[in-house]
């Protein structure tokens, strides 16, 4: 049987995350593969240099539009069905917006959809969104915007949802979430991680550590408050436009280790969560890698008990669980957290099933069963 092409496409390049860090496992799996994407911003994504990467007509908007990438869901829509994917018998979707547009366009093709969400703008965190959009002084018109533009790009997404072959989930909440909203079944693959980059410390230290992007929906707000609350040394990693407020709800207690716009090097990052007591994730995630590199760090997690979380950490095993989005909630799981004693070693091997070459295995097995 001939070698199958294989096209990978993803929603947009335009921020390293851990969406991106999935394409670039893909691309290792199949290194043949172009990546498709509808803005690529090569500047922001630095690891994607020297990779064959092609674009959408969407790549021809001045530099100040393509930033501004977010505000055409409509476009984007669009400028997937009009890429022209007839060459490759697979495609293969990094989703959680619109890359499962793309169109099949001769008869024997397939789309292998990997979902890390139902765009949640569309979905399962519509009213969050429609709250709270995060353009900042945009809000007011984008509130107005989302009720007229939501439901037509829901059928749309549906629509595309239908023409997928092969659904996998990077949780089982997605999983969950694919079957609601889309009436699909789907297998559960968990996203690669870097478990081996970390170098877990026996001795810890007396700090915790919380990081992610500053932004409202991931409640860093709750474990600066709760740290604060009970004068435990905590520290901060990440940026966004939550920074300043957060900054002033802390105690002196809490430490921060980046501004609202800097990040922090890999160094100092690896330096503090190898040694830290603990790490705090209130956030409500479709998966949560950084808690998996928490747990390859040798260090117990304190977790909101919801979504992909309950995929990565076990009550009373690997950390321990918080049942509310409140800072009693979280002092209350702190508290439990404290009585408890766990081996570095073992939380480390926890993180093995999280592996990349166990990601892209799974990938290169399921692709040549639908080949």
């Amino acid at each position: 049987m001939a070698t199958p092409k294989i096209a990978i496409v993803c929603d947009v390049l335009a921020v390293m995350g851990g969406a991106e860090n999935v394409v670039l496992a893909l691309h290792e799996a199949f290194p043949e593969a172009p990546i498709y994407t509808s803005i690529y911003l090569p500047d922001k994504v630095p690891a994607f240099k020297g990779l064959d990467v092609r674009t959408t007509w969407l790549q021809k908007l001045p530099q100040p539009l393509r930033k501004l990438y977010k505000l055409w869901p409509t476009l984007q829509v669009k400028a997937f069905r009009d890429l022209d994917l007839s060459e490759f018998d697979i495609i293969l979707t990094s989703s959680y917006l619109n890359a499962n547009q793309v169109r099949k366009t001769r008869p024997g093709q397939k789309i292998i959809s990997y979902c890390h969400t139902p765009a949640r703008y569309y979905w399962s965190h519509y009213e969050l969104y429609k709250q709270n959009p995060g353009f900042g002084r945009l809000n007011p018109l984008i509130r107005l915007a989302i009720p007229l533009l939501v439901p037509r790009q829901r059928k749309l997404d549906y629509k595309a949802a239908q023409k997928v072959d092969v659904f996998l989930a990077n949780s089982h909440e997605t999983g969950r979430r694919i079957q609601e909203y889309y009436g699909r079944e789907s297998e559960v693959i968990y996203p690669p991680v870097d478990v081996h980059r970390f170098s877990p410390q026996e001795q810890r230290s007396a700090h915790f550590v919380t990081m992610g992007r500053q932004v409202p929906n991931k409640r860093f707000d709750l474990a600066v408050t709760a740290c604060s609350q009970l004068n435990l040394p905590l520290i901060v990693f990440g940026n966004g436009p939550e920074h300043e407020k957060l900054v002033q709800l802390a105690g002196p207690s809490v430490e921060f280790r980046t501004d609202r716009f800097g990040d922090a090097s890999d160094s100092e990052v690896e330096k503090y969560l190898t040694t830290a007591r603990g790490f705090i994730f209130p956030s409500d995630e479709d998966f949560g890698i950084v808690t998996v590199e928490a747990l390859a760090a040798g260090t117990p997690v304190i977790g909101y008990g919801q979504a992909g979380t309950l995929d990565i950490v076990t009550d009373g095993e690997t950390g321990t669980l918080f049942a509310h989005q409140t800072v009693d909630d979280i002092v209350e799981a702190i508290k439990r957290f404290e009585k408890l004693s766990f081996s570095p070693a073992k939380l480390q091997h926890s993180a093995e099933r999280f592996n990349k070459t166990v990601f892209i295995n799974k990938i290169r097995e399921i692709v040549s069963n639908n080949a």
